[in-house]
């Protein structure tokens, strides 16, 4: 038998697709584990429809998991694919596109029959696979499924069960393909399993059958191999931004000698922060599935004012229900942290997609004057580290401050060096001095020169005071209706979140130089597409700068004079352009938008367009 090529590349991006019923995260997910356990670096992108089951063999119902690794840095999941694999005909008609000349589509041709051609609106029941409309293409088609049940026809097994083998077949293949062994994932599958070994051993003989199938066929003429990346040395793990989250508000709880507790209603794509946390009571962790998201809210509000490290979590149209109970928690000025995993809105909107058009809801969305401090994630591991620093402002100045994570960064993974709890920051927890009293009356308001207030939970012997949402006199905290006071604590309030400017980092430039031509302005999950943009106008001879936001509410203190250093400022969102109106309003710089709403991430190719045409159209001026 003659032997496959052996062919280097530094990366690849794969892209598996089917219905939703497929299997296709999992596929998707265990070979990303395959090849981070070897040491190739990631970046992966989950995407799949609002239903559970959506029609089946329909392009609505197209399931998708895209993966980019390699021996080089990676910071995307990458624009276009190298390899489609396609368990029917609708998801090669979805995702044909952003295919690659010339690469590779591994089609299962028993999801290509009469039927399926149809409800992907083929016409006339038109076949690609042999049409040759593919033959710009490196095409194999393969009847996975009949192949699937000839390998498990000894088994036992209803077609149904052996059907939901057939992952495992192409899975088993891939791993062939790209030099990978099956062992852990044949390790997952015992451990999943584990009480059902009928259904074990049948998988993992699928997963064999694919393996061996790649092996011994020779119509197979290409083997890859992608070298392990130079990541620095440590303890890694993979990590979605979901978990991130999730394993952050652990560790700021344990470091800092709190109690957890996470109030939450369920929502999609924060639902799965819930998830995680139930699984760590060991750690103490409290979790609260409320009836509705101002339930929820106001439960940890109550959480907070009896001293645990308190937080809820939903998405848009959670957090907007939790609106008011947001304000109460201002007005109390007690510790909170909320979690607002974006989706593509407004209402309902596109629950499984991704977007960031709820910057200026989380800025200015509550009656009256309430200001919070609102800090954003850039990538799946990043969550780690702004999950924990929102726990730290929130307890060090007393306020609630919001998280703005999204479906992109919260489904995706990414190698994780984690840190050692060493590592973390220990936070100062404003408890009373005895500095608080006058005339033998405890004042709950009295302040530092921060205009911080202590903390003080119930039990506190001589600490007696109340709280509530009607307004406050100044240090007593009494009911008051005086205007003046009213002025007064509202400054106060808005003067305290404004110096939480001068405890985080100054920003700093993530690539390029102060003073280039050109500025790429982010915030949350924009940054890889971005960075890699601004890395290759660089290298294409541009004067490009790039700056990731991780404060938007205070921004860094000296922000402002950064920004004047560039000639132009752009600014991609996944929205109308709401960071740029804050900028413009904030610093009356003339920043221009790239906007992108269509519930999908930037490619690294829009932005670099976006950019030269702005370049271009200045220049012509």
């Amino acid at each position: 038998m003659k032997e496959p090529v052996d062919e280097s590349r530094d990366e690849v991006v794969i892209h598996f697709a089917g219905d939703s019923g497929d299997g296709i995260q999992l596929t998707g997910g265990q070979f990303t584990e395959t090849v981070e356990l070897f040491g190739n670096d990631i970046s992966t992108f989950p995407n799949f429809p609002a239903e559970i089951r959506a029609p089946i063999g329909t392009l609505a119902g197209v399931s998708g998991f895209q993966l980019k690794f390699g021996s080089v840095e990676v910071f995307t999941p990458g624009d276009m694919f190298d390899v489609l694999v396609v368990m029917n005909a609708a998801a090669l008609k979805i995702n044909l596109k952003n295919l690659k000349p010339g690469g590779i589509i591994i089609a299962n041709t028993a999801g290509f029959d009469k039927k399926n051609l149809n409800l992907a609106k083929y016409i006339d029941g038109a076949n690609p696979l042999i049409d040759h409309s593919l033959d710009n293409y490196q095409l194999h088609a393969i009847d996975i499924t009949k192949m699937t049940r000839e390998a498990l026809k000894d088994f036992g097994l209803s077609v149904k069960e052996v059907d939901r083998c057939k992952n495992m077949f192409v899975l088993g293949y891939v791993y062939w393909m790209f030099s990978q062994t099956p062992d852990n994932t044949i390790k997952f599958i015992r451990n999943k399993f584990k009480k059902n070994t009928e259904i074990a051993e049948a998988n993992i003989k699928a997963l064999k059958t694919g393996y061996n199938f790649g092996d011994t066929n020779e119509t197979f003429k290409t083997r890859f191999r992608i070298k392990a990346a130079s990541l620095p040395k440590g303890k890694y793990r993979n990590i979605n931004g979901n978990s991130a989250l999730a394993l952050a508000l652990i560790a700021a709880s344990h470091k800092n000698n709190l109690e957890l507790f996470y109030a939450s209603y369920p929502i999609t794509p924060a639902s799965d922060i819930l998830h995680e946390l139930s699984r760590h009571k060991n750690f103490g962790v409290k979790t609260y599935q409320a009836e509705d998201e101002i339930a929820a809210a106001c439960a940890a509000i109550g959480a907070s004012f009896g001293g645990s490290l308190a937080v809820t979590g939903s998405s848009g149209p959670g957090i907007a229900l939790k609106g008011e109970a947001l304000g109460l928690a201002v007005m109390l000025e007690t510790p909170m942290v909320i979690i607002n995993v974006q989706r593509g809105g407004p209402s309902t909107g596109l629950p499984t997609k991704t977007e960031q058009a709820d910057l200026l809801q989380a800025i200015y969305g509550r009656n009256g004057e309430a200001p919070i401090p609102v800090l954003a994630a850039s990538s799946p591991k990043d969550c780690f580290d702004v999950a924990y620093e929102a726990c730290r402002i929130a307890v060090e100045h007393m306020t609630p401050v919001l998280v703005l994570s999204d479906g992109y960064v919260a489904n995706g993974s990414e190698p994780w060096q984690f840190p050692e709890s060493k590592d973390l920051k220990e936070f100062k927890v404003h408890r009373p001095t005895g500095d608080e009293f006058v005339d033998e009356q405890y004042l709950p308001y009295y302040r530092d020169e921060n205009h911080v207030r202590p903390w003080v939970v119930p039990g506190m012997k001589g600490y007696t005071h109340r709280v509530g949402g009607l307004e406050k006199e100044a240090n007593t905290g009494n009911v008051s209706y005086d205007g003046n006071n009213h002025e007064l604590m509202v400054k106060t309030r808005a003067e305290k979140i404004e110096k939480i400017a001068d405890f985080i980092p100054k920003q700093e430039i993530n690539r390029g130089e102060a003073g280039a031509d050109i500025l790429i302005l982010g915030w949350g999950s924009t940054f890889g597409a971005i960075e890699t943009a601004t890395k290759e106008l660089i290298e294409e001879g541009l004067s490009v700068a790039h700056i990731q936001l991780k404060y938007l509410f205070p921004f860094p203190s000296n922000l402002g004079e950064l920004l004047k250093t560039f000639d132009k400022v752009v600014v991609p969102e996944m929205n109308r352009g709401q960071l740029t109106k804050l900028i413009r309003d904030k610093f009356l710089i003339d920043a221009k938008s790239i906007s992108k709403v269509k519930g999908l991430p930037f490619t690294v190719d829009e932005i670099k367009e976006r950019v030269l045409k702005l370049r271009e159209y200045a220049d012509q001026k």
